[in-house]
């Protein structure tokens, strides 16, 4: 049992029925596990506006959608063994069959090997394996469903499937379901193979650990289109999917979304944007970056968006949340992220002496700036107090900056987020850092 489902103790008395025969174990809403999950992914469909025909496989199977390919399975038994048997290991062999019946006392998928057939009658025969009992079933109306590697050809070819999309993993089970499609009379779809998504330690994620990002996860932080940009980009390259990679990808669909108004028609075509909006992306104006808003958020401690739309509208003249919707939905999801990535891991320090100095330096230079917000000539105030304070690599001012007014350990340019947080804000939080008030 996956260990992301709840219900353990309940779902190990299912072990090995249909999941459209074992109970909803999220809530008593759907007749079955496997109705929960179709649910699920119907509701996924529905709220990107997918235009799709939903299929079930076990109405398939037991509406007898399914019988004329099973019948002509049953008819070339001999072929589709001949493809499968070759990949598999003695003790598998001894007992596999395309065929998987439902046994009928206790409605368990059973692995049993076949000891007789007749394609007339479009029966099979096998032992019960607690009984001893012989059983003979029909291959028809939902009486068996077919090992995967078959059932995917089995789909193909009673669907007339010509296009089929698989991981990487499945490069070998695409071959051989495409021999037993071709075994069976039928032609077998064009294919394209990704690769996989990884954990955030390089670990390919598991259905069965439950290891893996959901999109619930993804969009509760950031928006869809940027969802839509992970997925796109790179696809025959594998890819690590944890929170960490959210902000970053929020600013690059972004960014693409906006160059794609300023290009020729050769880069358009080239652009993600075109394909994530299907020709036609949004020209939103986004003059803060979701990583200087979470760094926003941290600073000024934010809760609800109120909060940080003071501090917005004094950076952009004039911004409110209805004149850039799109940047209020991000300020939304910053907070959010903030809420449970950020605030948790948060760690300030206090600065040594060589820090302490430059600090009490960058205040003496904000001030002489007043309540000027020119992003440019503030990173190069800061630029120049590291070099003056000899900081080597130059980096280790910036990380500073972050691990003591932040308590992080990278973020945006400094000089952007000091334009927006306001440069006297700036200085109090500076003051605040050489007291000693932060690093608590």
């Amino acid at each position: 049992v996956p260990t992301n489902v709840p219900n353990q103790e309940l779902m190990q008395t299912f072990i090995g029925k249909p999941l459209s025969r074992i109970p909803d174990p999220f809530s008593n809403e759907y007749p079955s596990f496997g109705a929960a999950n179709n649910a699920r992914l119907m509701a996924f469909l529905d709220d990107y506006g997918f235009d799709y025909e939903f299929a079930s496989a076990t109405d398939y199977y037991s509406s007898g959608r399914f019988d004329d390919a099973l019948m002509i399975m049953l008819k070339n038994y001999d072929k589709v063994m001949d493809i499968i048997l070759p990949t598999l290991g003695e003790e598998r062999r001894a007992t596999y069959s395309p065929f998987l019946p439902i046994c009928p006392r206790t409605g368990v998928v059973l692995q049993v090997p076949m000891i007789a057939r007749d394609v007339k009658k479009g029966t099979i025969t096998y032992i019960d394996p607690e009984t001893e009992e012989k059983i003979e079933t029909s291959v028809k109306g939902g009486a068996v469903k077919c090992q995967w590697k078959a059932d995917w050809a089995l789909r193909w070819f009673a669907l007339g499937i010509d296009y089929e999309m698989a991981g990487k993993d499945l490069i070998e089970s695409v071959h051989l379901s495409s021999r037993i499609v071709k075994a069976l009379g039928g032609t077998p779809p064009i294919g394209f193979n990704f690769e996989l998504f990884l954990d955030e330690n390089g670990q390919k994620i598991s259905k069965s650990k439950g290891n893996g990002l959901t999109i619930e996860d993804w969009l509760k932080y950031a928006p869809p289109e940027s969802l839509a940009l992970f997925m796109f980009q790179k696809p025959k390259t594998a890819k690590r999917l944890y929170f960490d990679i959210i902000p970053k990808t929020v600013d690059e669909y972004y960014q693409f979304a906006k160059s794609y108004h300023t290009q020729d028609i050769a880069k358009k075509i080239e652009n993600p944007a075109f394909f994530i909006h299907s020709g036609d992306p949004s020209e939103h104006e986004m003059p803060i970056s979701f990583a200087l808003l979470l760094n926003l958020v941290s600073a000024a401690n934010a809760q609800d968006k109120t909060v940080l739309w003071g501090f917005i509208s004094n950076y952009v003249v004039g911004a409110t949340p209805k004149t850039h919707p799109e940047l209020d939905r991000l300020a939304g999801f910053a907070i959010a992220y903030f809420e449970d990535f950020i605030k948790p891991n948060k760690k300030f320090r206090k600065p040594d002496e060589k820090e302490a100095k430059a600090l009490e330096d960058l205040n003496e230079g904000l001030k002489t700036l007043g309540e000027e917000n020119d992003a440019s000539a503030i990173q190069n105030l800061i630029f120049e107090i590291g070099k003056r304070h000899e900081f080597d690599p130059l980096r280790d001012w910036f990380k500073a900056l972050y691990q003591i007014l932040l308590g992080q350990d990278q973020g945006p340019r400094f000089g952007s987020f000091v334009a927006l947080y306001g440069v006297n804000e700036t200085i109090k939080l500076i003051d605040d850092a050489l007291k000693g008030e932060l690093a608590i």
